[in-house]
């Protein structure tokens, strides 16, 4: 599971799921005790995190959709990791 993100504590990154259950592109999160599973165009798989960090979330996929997208299908397709800058 690498981390392909972090930013005031939240880390992100990426999973392979060979055969899951939800292969549409998403991304995993964790903040101190909270996880969450989030699909590209923001909608909640699995988990919650504290209103302040899921709305910084929310404004980094929006800034990086494209950037998550070929990050997500880069790894799934061929294992390779590309990292994208978080919030400042």
């Amino acid at each position: 599971m690498p981390i392909i993100s972090q930013f005031y504590g939240i880390l992100i990154y990426l999973y392979k799921e060979i055969g899951g259950h939800h292969n549409e592109p998403h991304i995993h999160i964790k903040y101190n005790e909270y996880e969450m599973s989030i699909t590209l165009d923001e909608k909640i798989i699995a988990g919650e995190l504290p209103v302040k960090q899921k709305k910084m979330l929310e404004a980094w996929i929006e800034i990086h959709k494209e950037e998550l997208k070929a990050a997500w299908y880069a790894y799934n397709k061929e294992g390779e990791i590309i990292k994208i800058k978080g919030l400042e």
